[in-house]
């Protein structure tokens, strides 16, 4: 697909591509193997400016367009799953930064966090708020100058090595979404903060997440915006996110789409390729349009990121169609492949269990289509 970007852009892609194959590519497996932090990358992440491809130059990032940053990602997730889990949840945090803070605390975080010195996690979901996150019982009451906040996150990405933590917290517990303040927690060195071991996940073992409670303070010049903004910058953050999410899932479904055209041109039954088999060609067909329509409706939403306007119904329509169509895509290539695409051999397997998360986290399937139709009925 021909994405519409700069000639400058098209240049840090192809350079993040090259990255992709030579380094992030050969580990994968490895790092899925043995649940490998993919924070192993970040030094050399760093120093291609990967942390900050979503970050304006002012910030010290290299401010990528939705349609380039669409494509860098759907690059890394085709590479390795584990790495895009990783940066991804890096970017719903400084995001919540660039979109909720004021120019002191985004000039405070946002450049270190964009050369790679500070690693960032974003703590919205809880054990009994997922898919309506207003449900949230951590709570964060004034306490000297500033906020002691208490309660517990659970799959939070990056916890365990993050510098800073963006945590979401009920500073009026009467008042739903609109009692939802945002802040920056510094877990290195704010006693009160315990993450736990990571979970042990069905893919993305590389892209760890964690539980983490807390029982700190903060101060109050670490608030994001007024208190009671906060669930508005969640799910301003979050439309970014879910486009992201498709590009994951793009990236992945591309990687397995690639390898079944491969496989079946090089496997042979009866002296001929499986290729030549009418009903393989219209798998690889069936898959191969349902590929490009995925990304047909992420660039849509990649598109309008950039514009200032509303876009949760066109990441809505992304993220849904992008994460189903993938695992449609890798369950065809899996199938081509036969009983091998069934072992640790060969990629397919590491694929599904990857692409299978992007239905649930960061709004599931079926709160996307509850989104969609509210778009349509509103």
């Amino acid at each position: 697909m021909t994405y519409p970007i700069s000639e400058d852009e098209r240049a840090v892609i192809d350079q993040i591509e090259r990255f992709c194959a030579e380094v992030l590519a050969p580990q994968a497996a490895k790092l899925d193997e043995d649940s490998i932090f993919a924070t192993l990358h970040l030094p050399a992440m760093a120093e291609l400016g990967l942390l900050g491809l979503n970050l304006p130059e002012e910030m010290g990032g290299i401010g990528l367009s939705g349609p380039a940053l669409y494509a860098a990602v759907e690059a890394v997730a085709g590479a390795c799953g584990s790495t895009a889990s990783m940066l991804t949840a890096h970017f719903l945090a400084t995001d919540s930064i660039l979109l909720g803070g004021d120019a002191r605390l985004q000039a405070r975080f946002l450049p270190d966090a964009a050369a790679g010195v500070a690693l960032g996690a974003f703590a919205l979901t809880e054990p009994q708020a997922g898919s309506n996150p207003a449900d949230m019982t951590t709570y964060a009451v004034r306490e000297n100058d500033g906020y002691r906040i208490k309660g517990s996150k659970c799959f939070i990405s990056n916890a365990g090595a993050a510098d800073f933590i963006v945590v979401y917290a009920k500073t009026d517990k009467n008042a739903g979404a609109r009692g939802v303040s945002a802040f920056i927690v510094e877990p290195k060195t704010s006693p009160g903060i315990d993450v736990a071991p990571h979970e042990r996940t069905m893919g993305l073992k590389g892209g760890h997440v964690f539980g983490v409670s807390f029982d700190c303070w903060v101060p109050e010049a670490n608030r994001l915006g007024d208190e009671g903004t906060g669930f508005r910058t969640a799910m301003k953050v979050l439309d970014n996110g879910r486009i992201e999410v498709a590009a994951q899932a793009t990236g992945i479904a591309n990687a397995a789409l690639q390898a079944a055209i491969s496989y079946a041109r090089e496997r042979k039954v009866g002296g001929n390729p499986i290729s030549d088999f009418q009903g393989l060609q219209w798998m690889l067909a069936d898959s191969a349009t349902e590929l490009a329509a995925a990304r047909a409706l992420s660039m849509q939403a990649a598109v309008k990121r950039g514009t200032g306007q509303r876009y949760s119904t066109e990441s809505a329509f992304a993220k849904l169609y992008a994460t189903e169509a993938a695992w449609r895509i890798a369950d065809t290539a899996l199938q081509i492949h036969g009983g091998y695409g069934y072992t640790r051999d060969f990629p397919l397997e590491r694929y599904l269990r990857d692409l299978r998360i992007f239905r649930i986290y960061e709004g599931s399937s079926e709160i996307q289509r509850t989104i969609i139709a509210r778009g349509l009925l509103a």
